[in-house]
């Protein structure tokens, strides 16, 4: 935890460095303005620091006013810096270019203060757009066939929710509109339900209470369950009408074997990392239709043929592109539906909230509706 906020920091602050260079550059400050700037991006860096411990001293307005503003700032500053680079890239190309043809090329370069205006309103735009992105929750629907179903289930998926200063009353209610629109047979959640004190989710749990599927409602831990504090969440999530499965499987309806495994960050703390995913699936079950909940989209090796789908969430599809790049090249499947070796599945949901800045581009919320059937079945 310590060497990802010290990794965290480093490139947060290197990011507030290069947009504070950017903006002595375009427009030549003076020493007053170029220390209230630092100062301002000083308190922007620390901003999630600041939302976090004034959220838990009880100090919720302010805490509120922080999150936002820091949040949207990081948004903003992410994009800017991104767009940036391109600029970067493309004066690089040009300074190359004169160099070799042994021309000036100045009539193509960009000013300063051009140099940062572009990136900047780009930003601003990418950001407004962005905004309401993350408000248009969509309906992504899968249709698997298998033998081990007799008839048809219908399970919708929620993910990284993120309730939260944020994610609140009005974007749960989207959320779940989507849900109760689906009318599934179960319902599942698979992490980060909660980024925030239970103290200011009043209200909350109730309004996922009243969504009452016949066959249950299933949910496992993230990674923001353990930041926002692992006990509360895990009452906030019970009192929601979720049965938590950690580390542990529960057949249900005869014929579907549910497991759901707690996420790494907590299975460290509680020294449970060495569990083997793949006893929850003991030979009593074989035949059954194996439902795995994992909140990271890891495969183990050795569960592959065990289970026929696995549901996972955690990366958002990168949330704010160019990010969706990075998370592509980190997990071997960051969105979507992909079919592994002997029969296995995997579906990795893009989040139905947000972390961090209120905001989505090219990254649309969702909730996921997945049918299954029996190939046989008539409909």
């Amino acid at each position: 935890m310590i060497l990802f906020l010290l990794i965290f920091f480093l490139i947060y602050g290197s990011m507030h460095l290069y947009a504070f260079l950017r903006i002595r550059t375009a427009f030549a400050l003076s020493e007053t303005y170029s220390i209230l700037i630092g100062l301002i991006m000083i308190i922007m860096i620390f901003a999630p620091i600041i939302v976090r411990l004034s959220e838990k001293s009880g100090f919720d307005n302010f805490a509120k006013i922080m999150s936002y503003a820091g949040y949207i700032w990081m948004g903003v500053l992410f994009l800017f810096v991104s767009a940036s680079i391109f600029i970067d890239i493309y004066r690089f190309v040009v300074y190359s270019l004169s160099l070799i043809i042994k021309k000036d090329l100045t009539f193509i370069t960009l000013t300063p203060r051009a140099v940062f205006i572009f990136p900047f309103i780009a930003a601003v735009i990418i950001s407004i757009y962005g905004y309401f992105e993350a408000l248009n929750i969509v309906t992504e629907k899968i249709v698997l066939k298998t033998h081990k179903i007799n008839g048809k289930i219908r399970i919708v998926q929620i993910s990284d929710v993120h309730l939260g200063l944020i994610v609140r009353e009005k974007r749960l209610e989207k959320i779940l509109s989507k849900v109760r629109e689906a009318n599934p047979d179960i319902l599942v959640s698979t992490g980060d339900l909660v980024d925030g004190q239970i103290d200011n989710l009043n209200g909350l749990s109730r309004l996922l209470k009243e969504i009452n599927p016949p066959m249950g409602k299933f949910a496992v831990t993230g990674n923001h369950e353990y930041y926002a504090g692992l006990e509360q969440c895990l009452k906030f999530t019970e009192d929601s009408g979720f049965k938590i499965l950690r580390n542990e499987a529960l057949l249900i309806n005869n014929n579907i074997l549910i497991a759901g495994v707690d996420d790494p960050q907590i299975q460290k703390v509680n020294h449970s990392q060495n569990l083997k995913e793949d006893k929850l699936f003991n030979s009593e079950n074989k035949g059954k239709f194996v439902l795995l909940l994992k909140h990271r989209p890891f495969v183990e090796k050795n569960s592959i043929g065990l289970f026929d789908l696995q549901l996972s969430g955690h990366v958002h599809k990168g949330q704010i592109f160019p990010f969706s790049l990075a998370t592509k090249f980190y997990y071997p499947v960051h969105a979507g539906f992909k079919k592994l070796a002997d029969s296995s599945y995997l579906y990795v949901s893009r989040g139905s909230g947000t972390w961090g800045p209120p905001i989505r581009f090219l990254s649309k919320p969702e909730v996921t509706l997945i049918d299954i059937s029996n190939p046989d079945l008539h409909i």
